[in-house]
């Protein structure tokens, strides 16, 4: 057996390794607790691809349904209910999701990762040294750089938490002339707000200045003192990291591959973290099935990850960027003014165009491993389309080019010849 050494139990290194055991891989796995609490807000399509990853014991009891009030641009409105994930909660469950799959999980600090064309060996905090042939690097920002990748502008969220008086469950999201705050408040009382600014340019205080100027900061806003009642702050903590987005140079190798923030961590604002970690890792196990087993193809799966991680990471940029933009007040402001236009001008969604689809051949995850088919390249999907309910897209485009859609279409079932409809119609189709 093939010896595969995960490092980091997050989501992302979770989905990894259940995949990998439903292909019949046995797996190690080497994480640290997280050493502080801390609560994230999801949106539902989170909470699917957790379950879709089959991470269903980190859900049952993690989530929480809260209203989200929105102050961006001058404007006040609500948006739809969004979910107050609890992290310690969360990291519990995926450990219980590993335990019940047969996942050996250690825990302990990674201290030195020596990586060789035969394999890697593990140095492990107060443990003897791992072996392993395969490696994946899951341990999020924490994992080690390999080189100068494409990075954003330098961005620091300091997370603020403390305990209040019980009450509803909420969260908010206010723009500030230099940077923005996420604040929540649990049922139990318990409090948080994120402020997201440059490093560059807030002129931040020492690290002992920085929790009263924190609190100095949340006063001054009235979004933030009318959230949060005004109580005292029990049990008031900090905690800072980096929000810079980053895209790793490399994420694959012959025996080795990153995924999660690892491969690439966006800026929070782009969307949530949880769902760009497992957009990389669920096609992770696939890889790494192809590359173990059917080497001839190692260079295509080398490829299929590489350009996937980079198309996600640009298609979330953009969507941050625009994100940005959207709000006009300080438009001479540093903050804003580095992020409204990184990482570059390409729009985010373009204007469908059916005439305008491309057919080619490129990477698919086909039975378990990398191959490759025809698919079709569209504004919104430039890597490509293989399937739509099951049923291969190209050749359709190809023959619609010259054939009425009733006869191309004759031969679906209601479902499919629904939902391909659609699709077509979201191409720019004109039947």
């Amino acid at each position: 057996m093939t010896a595969i050494v995960i490092l980091g139990a997050g989501p992302a290194g979770a989905a990894v390794a259940l995949g990998l055991r439903r292909l019949g891989y046995a797996v190690t796995l080497v994480s640290e607790w997280r050493r502080f609490a801390a609560l994230e807000g999801v949106s539902v399509r989170v909470l699917e691809a957790l379950r879709g990853a089959g991470l269903h014991q980190a859900l049952a009891q993690a989530a929480l349904p809260s209203q989200r009030q929105v102050n961006w641009n001058g404007q006040q409105h609500a948006q739809n209910v969004e979910y107050l994930l609890d992290r310690p909660t969360l990291d519990r469950g995926l450990r219980e999701d590993l335990r019940l799959a047969g996942v050996d999980l250690i825990e302990g600090r990674v201290l030195a990762v020596q990586t060789c064309a035969t394999g890697h060996r593990i140095e492990i905090d107060g443990r003897e040294s791992l072996v392993a042939d395969f490696l994946v690097e899951a341990r999020g920002r924490q994992a080690p750089t390999l080189g100068k990748g494409l990075r954003g502008p330098e961005t620091v969220s300091l997370l603020n938490r403390w305990q209040g008086t019980p009450g509803s469950t909420a969260s908010a999201v206010e723009s500030l002339a230099d940077g923005w705050a996420w604040m929540a408040r649990r049922a139990d009382g318990q409090c948080y707000w994120q402020w997201t600014v440059d490093v560059t340019s807030a002129g931040l205080p020492g690290k002992a200045q920085l929790l009263e100027y924190c609190r100095q900061r949340r006063g001054e806003s009235a979004v933030a003192r009318g959230f949060f009642g005004g109580e005292p702050e029990l049990d008031l903590q900090l905690h800072a990291r980096s929000s810079t987005a980053i895209l790793s140079p490399q994420v694959c190798g012959d025996n080795w591959i990153r995924v999660g923030d690892a491969a690439m961590a966006v800026d929070p604002l782009s969307g949530n973290g949880i769902f760009q970690s497992l957009s990389s890792a669920l096609q992770a196990p696939t890889v790494i099935n192809t590359l173990l087993c059917k080497p001839e193809r190692a260079a295509l799966a080398r490829h299929f990850h590489q350009q996937r991680v980079e198309q996600l990471f640009l298609r979330f940029a953009r969507i941050g960027r625009d994100f940005y933009a959207d709000e006009q007040r300080w438009l001479d402001q540093p903050f804003w003014q580095a992020r409204r236009q990184w990482p570059d001008a390409e729009i985010a969604h373009a204007e469908a165009d059916f005439n305008a689809l491309r057919i080619k051949r490129a990477p698919v995850l086909r039975d378990g491993f990398v191959d490759e088919a025809e698919v079709v390249i569209t504004a919104d999907q430039p890597l490509g389309i293989w399937h739509v309910q099951g049923v291969e897209v190209a050749p359709l485009v190809r023959r619609l080019r010259t054939e009425p859609a009733e006869q191309v279409l004759a031969g679906l079932t209601v479902e499919q010849g629904r939902v391909v409809r659609g699709w077509l119609l979201a191409q720019g189709f004109k039947p």
